[in-house]
């Protein structure tokens, strides 16, 4: 069975849940903050995600942050390390690309139940 839970725009979700494991996608709903407030904004709304869909960050297997500069990674990775399980950290990578609009980050996840 694959649960969806609905996205913000037609064709999306923004959660999907198979087979045990959760994959859940965020921005920040604040575009006017700078990438480590936008991070940590996203990264709020990962632990919603995660929580509606019955599991945490702990159980986190790896997640893609795609940010529009890579001169701004170190603050990006303050608001990860804040924000992260050191002792459940996932696999991650950081992708530089444009986003649309004002995001600055956008984040994607995938979690075992």
């Amino acid at each position: 069975m694959i649960q969806r839970w609905a996205g913000s725009a037609p064709g999306r979700s923004r959660i999907v849940k198979h087979a045990g494991i959760v994959y859940t996608v965020a921005t920040a709903g604040d575009k006017a903050r700078s990438v480590r407030q936008q991070t940590a904004d996203a990264l709020a709304v990962i632990d919603r995600n995660l929580a509606e869909a019955g599991t945490d960050k702990s159980r986190l297997l790896s997640a893609t942050v795609y940010i529009t500069d890579m001169a701004h990674k170190p603050d990006m990775d303050q608001a990860w390390c804040a924000w992260v399980d050191p002792e459940g950290a996932p696999q991650r990578a950081c992708v530089a690309v444009a986003l649309a609009g004002e995001d600055l980050v956008e984040i994607v996840v995938t979690a075992a139940v």
